[in-house]
């Protein structure tokens, strides 16, 4: 893996990176449907989205691997690949990755989803403790709903979130199971992936009920990792790139390459699990009986007017 973090690493960090050369480098690789969507608001940002096929097809289960980030980097002010980039960068890794597997012979049994964007002129904004690299886009929701692909069965969103000091140690965390409006329990099968990977035992987000409503209402919100909630029923959970002490997202020369390669192979076995059908997000028994003593928590995606 670490090999295609470096690759992965060294095409984003080119201040000409496009999603179009993205595009062409996952196509001529084997991705299939690959869509890039050009925004043009507060900032040049093309979303990008493809599919790894998996040997079973449709039979099988699909996963969405969403890279999410404000923005690669701060041109003109803010030079090189910035923290906030780690989520394309692990996305985009996991992504080659499977697709040389699947061109060696060795595929997944489902198909992988994957999307993130290519922006290297977005904006800073103010967030405690620390700045954060802000939305090239008007609305945040223009964002999630490109990422997301109603064919994703359940998704893996990959974001560095070290701009906090509620998750005090370096290397990755994640974040409980979301679910239409409820945080479920961490999923132990997940856990498990954690332990194998890492040699540790698993560092967990603690996301608050806002963190599921739109980041556009203007409440505070520790990262954007539950943010396809808004806009999938999907089980989601989030993997974040930490550290031990808050570092602004729009900060260069943060990114660890050896944290990258551990999130990239957490991600590569839950898509290998999840698609086989061996790996679960959460329990579907335990949450229908959830919905039934306690009805939909829908009404966290209400946009604000």
């Amino acid at each position: 893996m670490l090999k295609h973090v470096i690759e992965s690493f060294e095409l984003l960090s080119s201040p000409s990176i496009t999603g179009d050369r993205v595009a062409d480098m996952v196509g001529g690789r084997g991705a299939t449907d690959v869509r890039v969507t050009t925004v043009e608001e507060k900032a040049r940002t093309q979303f990008i989205r493809f599919t790894i096929p998996g040997t079973s097809g449709k039979t099988a289960r699909t996963l969405g691997l969403v890279g999410n980030l404000g923005g690669l980097s701060g041109n003109p002010e803010i030079r090189g690949l910035v923290s906030d980039a780690d989520g394309a960068v692990t996305a985009l890794a996991v992504a080659l990755r499977l697709l040389d597997l699947r061109a060696a012979g060795e595929s997944l049994s489902g198909d992988v989803i994957v999307s993130t964007h290519i922006c290297t002129s977005a904006p800073t904004i103010p967030h405690e403790p620390v700045p954060f690299m802000g939305n090239p886009t008007f609305k945040a929701i223009t964002k999630t709903r490109n990422y997301v692909d109603p064919a994703m069965e359940a998704i893996l969103h990959i974001e560095t979130s070290r701009a906090n000091r509620v998750v005090n140690a370096r290397g990755f965390a994640i974040t409980p199971t979301i679910k239409e409006g409820y945080i479920l329990r961490v999923s132990n099968h997940l856990m498990d992936i954690y332990q194998n990977v890492t040699g540790q035992w698993p560092v967990i987000v603690p996301l608050g009920t806002i963190d599921l409503t739109p980041i556009d209402n203007g409440l505070y919100h520790l990262n954007g990792m539950a943010q396809e909630n808004v806009v999938t029923d999907a089980p989601i959970v989030g993997v974040a790139l930490t550290s031990a002490m808050p570092i602004a997202g729009s900060t260069s020369g943060a990114s660890q390459i050896m944290d990258i390669e551990a999130a990239a192979r957490f991600a590569m076995e839950v898509a290998k699990g999840y698609t086989a059908g061996r790996v679960d997000f959460y329990d579907a028994s335990e949450f229908e009986k959830i919905i039934a003593l306690y009805g939909s928590m829908k009404h966290l995606r209400k946009l604000p007017n």
